[in-house]
């Protein structure tokens, strides 16, 4: 098999086979096959197309390029949830313990943040001696205790990705749907869990920048994931302007925790509960959704979501203490609120400008080697559609120094687009993509209802 006749093949319209698919990338993950070919074949792949069956090939042969935890030593259907990333998206650190409380165990794989998007574990580690460096012994059992663990990936988790999409990175075809879900879910399958819900964002903060897009994205994820075997559905969600009210590792997590207790923002709860809403139905947990919304709202009110954080922080490590007293975490010494400069309503917020802000603080990474501050980011006090006067303050920066707070403050600023008229409410969650694993495989869009 010679890679040159694999890159005319697929440049010429022709599918793949599975035998292709595989050799190709086993090869070129043990370096038999230079950069320069597999450019080719990428560039090929994003004029030409993957159809669903090589889609799921190269998934799979991505997935199978390296470790794949073996989940069979934990009780019960094991769900995952992911995120396309988005900024203020601190919805694992809500969602994960309700739907652990609720019974489902929920085995995780979390990943750090890089530009302006944060990342699961950063804001994990904000409880001090919280750890994610699990050995497979350790993440099985606290599943099966705590129903809940969150690990690092490990290095050898679909290595055939990671060098692909470098690779991609710089060769400008990363935007190709099927070489991104194939991205995304290779590490998924590789992570072992039954059930998967993926979190699709869309809009300025996000990489898909209309819903045409993601939910194309969601459709071939979901199409994958039902392929392989596993329960799987996706929701589009807004990602215009940040998720909740904070953006930044420590007060992500402090409303995080003020969303266990009852008094989370609408537009993350709104996102929570319709991710929740689809594991649970899909675990079999619900069977239906108004049924799923009340078990959740009720597993916050009873305090049995908050208590569920607090026991998986100490399991791994970490300090529970601060679960129950959030004055604790580390605080910016500097703060610098940020003023309306108009009367009228606010149109929209920039969710990339308050991330790049955000990293700007120290709150991101522009490099893997970059050290977070988990003190620093922004607090958004007006959001979109609120009625403001000139000089009303919109937004609160929690910086290490003057100087950088300063700079941040005028990025914030000229993230908030304000007019004269007032302006309608927007859903966040735009639509659901269900999976439903039987004989005749499928995935159908529909839209979600706002119920609560």
């Amino acid at each position: 098999m010679r890679m040159y006749d694999l890159i005319e093949k697929k440049k010429e319209g022709h599918a793949l086979s599975a035998e292709e698919i595989r050799w190709m990338i086993r090869s070129y993950t043990e370096d038999r096959i230079p950069d320069y070919q597999m450019s080719a074949m990428a560039m090929a792949i994003c004029f030409v197309g993957l159809d669903d069956r090589e889609t799921l090939e190269l998934t799979l042969a991505m997935r199978d390029s390296g470790d794949c935890l073996d989940l069979s030593g934990i009780s019960g259907q094991t769900a995952d949830k992911h995120s396309t990333g988005g900024v203020g998206d601190k919805t694992t650190l809500v969602l994960a313990p309700i739907i652990a409380a609720l019974g489902v165990p929920m085995a995780k794989m979390s990943g750090r943040g890089l530009g302006h998007t944060g990342g699961t574990i950063d804001k994990l580690e904000c409880f001090p001696g919280f750890t994610t460096a699990l050995d497979r012994e350790t993440f099985i059992r606290n599943v099966n205790t705590v129903k809940l663990a969150v690990a690092a990936q490990t290095a050898n988790l679909a290595p055939a990705d990671k060098k692909l999409y470098a690779l991609r990175d710089v060769t400008a075809t990363v935007d190709q749907m099927s070489l991104i879900a194939a991205s995304i879910m290779s590490k998924k399958l590789a992570s072992g869990s039954d059930i998967i819900v993926l979190d699709v964002k869309m809009g300025s903060g996000a990489f898909m920048k209309t819903q045409k897009e993601a939910v194309k994205l969601a459709e071939t994820m979901v199409r994958t994931g039902i392929g392989a075997g596993r329960r799987t559905a996706a929701v589009i969600t807004d990602m215009d302007e940040p998720l909740g009210l904070a953006v930044g590792n420590s007060l992500e997590v402090i409303e995080a925790i003020s969303s266990l207790c009852g008094r989370g923002p609408e537009d993350l709860m709104e996102v929570v509960y319709a991710l929740g809403s689809k594991i649970l139905a899909l675990s079999g947990k619900a069977e239906s959704e108004p049924q799923a919304l009340k078990m959740m709202r009720e597993c916050v009110a009873s305090g049995a979501a908050l208590r569920k954080l607090a026991e998986f922080v100490a399991a791994q490590g970490g300090d529970a203490s601060y679960v129950f007293d959030t004055g604790k975490f580390l605080k910016a010494p500097c703060k610098l609120e940020v003023y309306a400069p108009d009367t009228g309503y606010v149109e929209s917020i920039d969710a990339r400008a308050i991330g790049t802000a955000c990293m700007m603080l120290g709150g991101g990474r522009e490099t893997k080697d970059s050290v977070i501050d988990p003190a620093v980011g922004i607090c958004l006090v007006k959001k979109r559609g609120a009625r403001i006067r000139k000089g009303d303050v919109i937004a609160e920066v929690h910086a290490s120094e003057s100087k950088k707070g300063a700079a941040a403050v005028r990025l914030v600023g000229s993230a908030y687009r304000i007019g004269p008229e007032p302006v309608e409410p927007v859903p966040v969650v735009k639509a659901v993509i269900d999976g439903v694993l039987s004989d005749d495989r499928y995935a159908k869009t529909s839209d979600w209802n706002r119920k609560f």
